[in-house]
């Protein structure tokens, strides 16, 4: 496979203009059926920016599965009908804001991402022009209108993406209302395009505290030198920064690589927050790794660091929210005693 430079790119903007996004600019440097690329992208579309196109040592390695496209995505749509199987819609009281929690909202502020992951469980929306100024000045009024709502989840898409200006002025926008204590970004900008965490970006974001980033990354080779710095970055902005990875099969849906990966997200200064059970939508089935993997996966974590340990999460179907997920250690109960198994399943008695 031929490399990518990507550091022959100026700075962000240039590494995104040089993104892969057609069939025949991704055959000149890996080896793929363009007849298969076009068919794929008539649906979803495709964008690989440099940098993290120079992760990738082949199409099925675990950073070139999360971002080269593959036919069982269009198989996908045969087994899985329904794009939108959370009701993320159902629950949008205006376009791209999603009200599920009483106090929490989820604003939609951008469509595009730096690198367009295969398994999003946005596919229906992300790549595609759904979200405008019209429907973020939509949001806003509904957030400024809805004095129960004090945290504002900032996400699309991907928010830090979009030029400082834009958001500058959306952050001001949602610090002006009174009931807003709490904002968060979900970005995944640090892993995919760490060049886009820029002094001046930082420097807007650090006026709007308390504010939390979560960030994603999904495998260990993600980790690198830039990746470390943007995080640095934003760490020493006073930001507090948590990890949601995706549990994804042939990915990392094995204790000792995700074991790596939590230890390194510490050494960047990011703390482990949620490992994902993935949110299954048209066009990303083949992605599913089973629960059982990924209980034994929390199993293995809980004997190895404490800092290590993040929340594995699923997302009901239905619109049903998050819930934690657990490894089975309570066994019995009694008036005096609880019987428990620790992570290597030796039975413990505790008196009570």
């Amino acid at each position: 496979m031929k490399q990518h430079d990507y550091k022959k790119f100026s700075d962000w903007h240039d590494l995104l203009q040089n993104s892969i996004t057609k069939p025949e600019e991704l055959i000149r440097i890996l080896p793929v059926d363009k007849s298969k690329i076009d068919r794929i992208i008539e649906y979803y579309p495709m964008r690989i920016n440099p940098y993290y196109f120079s992760l990738i040592k082949h199409k099925n390695c675990p950073i070139g599965k999360q971002a080269v496209p593959d036919m069982q995505e269009i198989e996908d749509i045969n087994i899985l009908s329904d794009p939108d199987p959370l009701c993320e819609e159902i629950q949008s009281p205006v376009p791209n804001l999603i009200h599920r929690y009483p106090g929490r909202v989820l604003f939609m502020v951008s469509a595009e991402c730096a690198m367009y992951c295969r398994f999003c469980m946005r596919k229906r929306k992300v790549g595609y022009n759904s979200i405008t100024d019209k429907t973020i000045t939509m949001g806003l009024e509904y957030i400024k209108n809805n004095k129960s709502i004090c945290e504002v989840v900032i996400s699309g898409g991907d928010p830090l993406l979009l030029e400082d200006e834009k958001i500058d002025r959306i952050l001001k926008d949602l610090r002006a209302i009174d009931h807003i204590e709490i904002l968060r970004i979900h970005s995944r900008i640090p892993c995919t395009l760490p060049q886009r965490i820029t002094k001046d970006l930082v420097d807007i974001l650090r006026q709007y505290h308390p504010l939390f980033i979560n960030i994603h990354f999904n495998h260990p080779d993600e980790i690198t030198e830039e990746a470390a710095l943007a995080c640095s970055a934003l760490a020493d902005a006073g930001i507090p920064l948590g990890c949601q990875t995706v549990l994804l099969n042939g990915i990392n849906n094995n204790a000792e690589i995700m074991k790596t990966l939590m230890k390194k997200l510490l050494m960047i200064r990011v703390k482990p927050y949620y490992i994902h059970q993935l949110d299954v939508v048209r066009g990303n089935h083949h992605f599913k790794a089973t629960v059982k993997e990924g209980l034994n996966i929390m199993q293995s974590l809980y004997g190895y660091s404490g800092l290590c340990v993040p929340q594995y999460m699923i997302d009901l179907p239905g619109g049903g929210g998050k819930v934690p997920l657990l490894p089975q250690y309570f066994k019995t109960f009694s008036d005096d005693s609880i019987s428990f198994i620790n992570y290597e399943d030796k039975l413990f008695e505790y008196k009570i």
